[in-house]
């Protein structure tokens, strides 16, 4: 019976897909356990899915005829592995920028089946340097929303809200609860999505990941009748390499204007409208902020191809901010 499902959507990263499939065949190779392997095309124009089916015949694809986003595009695979009258256990829900290093995916698959009360793990995650990459997280309050990669955020990147949101009170080395973990490699309870349903598609990309685990939990807890622990897990003894932002870095304002509205979607669900409505103004401002930063620096003959790029960037997002 196949274990692993594992879901990898692509957009324009054909050579990291590549170098992403061999090292998960190279993580699983020689573990016993089977598994089945979808990559969903967002509508590549640099030759992925001739790629695959030249290199990895063994691998599913799925072109969806347009680039859907993150959470539309895995929705495509895991309603393809739902349908099928074989269940499978687990899925691995992975970025096309990562590469697992050593037994990474065999020693996820391990910790769910030795924790049962556990929906979600996730590895450590590291820069292509080898630096960690903070990948932990708790669910963010309201203060969080106003300095996560904001002004803010650069006039006091040590604030004690962004620390204690990004678990930076907890050694990095521990297995650990978390709220959330970043999404470039989740492995997933099967049995936990049919209870708490397929990402939501009103994420294009960006907070999907949190929306997605927070519901996760609460489909668990009542589930199992009671509150208690988190039941996502962080386990730094996987390691998984990740090339961070390689799809959404090849349309700059794209990248902006989706995590703004991943941003302002997540603070509505999470506390209301008129917390969100304050928070669109709030980020209205910051972009201000920022347009005339560079301005200025334009002004005084500073790389003024780099402050015309950023003003048109930050223009288009401010623009798209609007209530």
């Amino acid at each position: 019976m196949t274990e692993l499902a594992i879901v990898i959507v692509s957009w324009n990263v054909r050579d990291l897909l590549r170098r992403c499939l061999s090292a998960v065949e190279a993580s699983l190779a020689g573990s016993g356990i089977a598994y089945r392997t979808i990559v969903v095309d967002n509508a590549s124009a640099d030759g992925t899915p001739a790629m695959l089916r030249a290199e990895f015949p063994t691998a599913e694809l799925i072109e969806s005829g347009a680039n859907l986003g993150f959470a539309a595009g895995n929705n495509l695979a895991l309603r393809t592995i739902f349908s099928s009258p074989f269940p499978i256990p687990y899925v691995l829900l992975l970025n096309p920028d990562t590469e697992p290093l050593g037994e990474a995916l065999p020693c996820l698959v391990r910790y769910l089946d030795q924790h049962p009360e556990v929906v979600v793990v996730g590895p450590q995650l590291r820069y292509g340097d080898g630096s960690l990459q903070l990948s932990r997280r708790r669910f963010p309050e309201r203060l969080t929303f106003f300095f996560e990669s904001t002004s803010l955020e650069q006039l006091w990147p040590r604030n004690p809200w962004l620390r204690r949101y990004r678990c930076e009170d907890r050694p990095a080395t521990q297995v650990q609860p978390v709220g959330w973990l970043v999404g470039a490699a989740l492995l997933v309870r099967s049995s936990a999505i049919a209870q708490a349903g397929l990402l939501d598609e009103r994420f294009f990309m960006y907070s999907e990941e949190i929306e997605w685990q927070w519901r996760l939990q609460i489909a668990d807890c009542r589930l199992q009748g009671h509150n208690r622990q988190s039941a996502i897990a962080y386990l730094p003894a996987a390691v998984i390499v990740h090339h961070e932002g390689k799809s959404s870095e090849q349309a700059q304002a794209a990248r902006y204007r989706n995590f703004q509205h991943g941003k302002l979607l997540l603070a509505r669900m999470r506390y209301g409208w008129r917390f969100a409505a304050a928070l669109r103004l709030f980020l209205r401002a910051a972009y201000c902020y920022e347009i005339a930063s560079e301005a200025a620096k334009l002004l005084l003959g500073h790389r003024p191809a780099l402050r015309r790029q950023r003003i048109g960037i930050y223009w288009q997002v401010f623009r798209a901010l609007k209530a």
